[in-house]
């Protein structure tokens, strides 16, 4: 399916140490980049890792880049892949930036309902795909947190995800990229779209299955949120 409008885009994909789930990620990446009938360049960000990360490169195609950083800031390793792209070329009204993270799956369908969103930003939502050794009581109340952010009956939600997050090149350099932020990187590129008047597509549909670990990258990124909802105490609602 050709994306109208747009003629290349490029997937940033910063890691630190998650050599395990990167080749997934990265398939799924492959998958959703195929439908979408455009070229599409992947560019994975090794953030101070030691776990052999890097040998993952040949097992993956020309398309896909691997730049090693040692920033320890999840906020310079998304600019880095991006500026990465503008070096190359990558960059101009036609071409469409998109992010997402190393313990994420994106949905076969992600880059192609960003790309036809007619958007200049594109926020959509995660769902976690495994809640094993998470107690029942914990999953009711993180669903029941996340749920209260979804706009009953529309698609549109108020959560911003590193994790699931597209926007057009042009406006992305516009307002300045991703600043070198340890933890919400993302609701501060967000805020200048907003500040600076793009036009903004908050989408339930779009969808990216992500990990319920409790430790991340950013010291108060979704991980950290995850692990404070899961430790708060049972309210007595009797």
């Amino acid at each position: 399916m050709a994306a109208s409008g747009f003629t290349r885009a490029v997937i940033v994909v910063p890691a630190h140490n998650e050599s395990p789930a990167l080749p997934a990620c990265l398939t799924a990446i492959s998958i959703a980049a195929a439908r979408a009938g455009i070229p599409v360049s992947v560019v994975v960000v090794l953030d101070s890792c030691d776990d052999g990360s890097s040998t993952l490169a040949d097992r993956f195609g020309p398309d896909v880049h691997f730049v090693e950083i040692d920033a320890h800031n999840v906020g310079t390793a998304r600019a880095t892949g991006f500026s990465f792209a503008r070096d190359h070329g990558l960059t101009g009204p036609d071409v469409w930036y998109a992010t997402t993270d190393a313990d994420s799956k994106v949905d076969s369908n992600w880059l192609v309902r960003q790309l036809t969103a007619q958007a200049d930003l594109v926020l959509g939502v995660v769902r976690i795909a495994n809640w094993r050794q998470i107690p029942i009581n914990a999953v009711r109340r993180y669903l029941r947190a996340y749920h209260a952010k979804i706009h009953p009956g529309s698609v549109a939600h108020d959560h911003i995800h590193g994790a699931n997050m597209g926007f057009t090149a042009d406006a992305y350099w516009h307002v300045g990229g991703f600043d070198a932020l340890l933890s919400a990187e993302d609701v501060d590129l967000v805020k200048r779209f907003e500040v600076a008047g793009y036009r903004i597509r908050r989408d339930t549909r779009l969808s990216v299955a992500t990990s319920a670990r409790q430790i991340g990258r950013a010291p108060a990124g979704f991980a950290a949120h995850l692990r404070g909802m899961l430790a708060e105490p049972e309210r007595d609602t009797a």
